[in-house]
This record gives structure tokens, C-alpha cells and sequence, in this order.
């Protein structure tokens, strides 16, 4: 069953015949979840507008590429997810940082630890697990839409969901826990 917040699937194998109405009426009902993809992606709001933009665009001029019509959700994420990309690689070759928003380099070395620390743990999830958690919490795929698209029910979906996000759970917090016997920094050279 598809996500109702798509157009219908006939709308979109009418589109990829050619029919101008359909392209029209395909490309009017998508662009709420394109948006609403740019903004969850883009850097700014600017590039999310003109990435929203350009992926109806595309859209409109490709349709008829599409193989799948049920896979139209996919690959307008695909198509706004590598344009937001393009954006923000062009916007840091040209861009200078401001100065307010420079960091100390322990503040960007914590940071790659702990974003380090979460790749880790969810690259090693079990690969259901780790699709699961990408599409839901990363991708921002409804319940539903990511049911379909793995081929589980919605209580399938919903119990790895949890499995994956307790197990990243248990291992952070098992990564930020010292090993027994071990100390800190700050207990070193200390007398009880």
C-alpha cells in the first residue's frame, strides 16, 4: 500500500506515458514531500527552496525514466538528497567561515569522536536493523513508507526500529563507561 501523501501510482504511469495533465498534476502533489525533504536536508533555506526546485524540474523532465512507479518516493529523495550535497560542496569552496562561528579544535575533536562513536554503532547494527534506523531517524520516513519499502509489516518495522535504536543505546553508553580497573586523567597521581 503506498504512502497517501504521494500521488497515486496510476497518476504517475499516466505521467510516464506522457499525459501533460498527469506530469502537471504529479509534479503539484509531490512538492510538499520534496520540500519537506529539502528542509530536512539542505543547509540552509535558500538551497533547500532551490533544491526542492530543481528536483521538480527534474521531475517533470524525467519522468518517464523512472522504472518503477511505486519507487517515485525514492527517487525524489535521491534526486533532492545529491542536490543538496551539490550545494553545500559548492557553498564550502566558496564561503569563508565567519568568525563567530569558529570552533576551538578540542570542540571539533570531541565532536568527530562522538559522531565517530554513532557511525560505529549503527554501522554495527544487523543490516535489517541498521535500514530500519536510516529511514526512519536519518531519512525521516513515515512508519509506513518505510514498512513498504523493506517489505515488513508496520509492527515488523516498528519492533527492529526499536531493537536498533536500544542496541546504538546500550552501545554508547557502553563506549562513554571507563573498562574496570581503568582511570581518568583527573584520578591519576591521587591518593585515596
Amino acid at each position: 500500500m503506498a504512502d497517501s501523501s504521494w500521488p497515486g501510482e496510476r497518476l504517475v504511469v499516466a505521467a510516464q506515458r506522457g499525459d501533460v495533465d498527469a506530469i502537471t498534476a504529479l509534479v503539484s502533489g509531490s512538492h510538499p514531500n520534496v520540500q519537506r525533504f529539502a528542509r530536512s536536508l539542505c543547509a540552509t533555506p535558500e538551497d533547500a527552496e532551490d533544491a526542492a526546485q530543481e528536483a521538480l524540474i527534474i521531475l517533470y523532465r524525467k519522468i518517464g525514466m523512472l522504472r518503477a512507479s511505486g519507487a517515485l518516493a525514492s527517487w525524489m529523495f535521491r534526486i533532492v538528497r545529491n542536490e543538496c550535497l551539490r550545494r553545500a560542496r559548492t557553498m564550502r569552496t566558496r564561503a569563508p567561515l565567519p568568525e563567530a562561528t569558529v570552533r576551538s579544535a578540542e570542540d571539533v575533536a570531541l565532536q568527530r569522536i562522538e559522531a565517530g562513536r554513532v557511525a560505529a554503532a549503527v554501522a554495527a547494527l544487523p543490516a535489517e536493523q541498521r535500514r530500519v534506523l536510516i529511514m526512519r531517524d536519518i531519512q525521516g520516513y513515515s512508519g509506513r513508507t518505510a514498512a513498504e519499502a523493506l517489505g515488513l509489516s508496520t509492527a515488523a518495522m516498528k519492533s527492529r526500529l526499536h531493537r536498533a535504536r536500544s542496541a546504538v543505546q546500550q552501545s554508547l553508553r557502553a563506549t562513554s563507561e571507563p573498562a574496570p580497573g581503568e582511570t581518568h586523567d583527573d584520578d591519576q597521581g591521587r591518593r585515596p
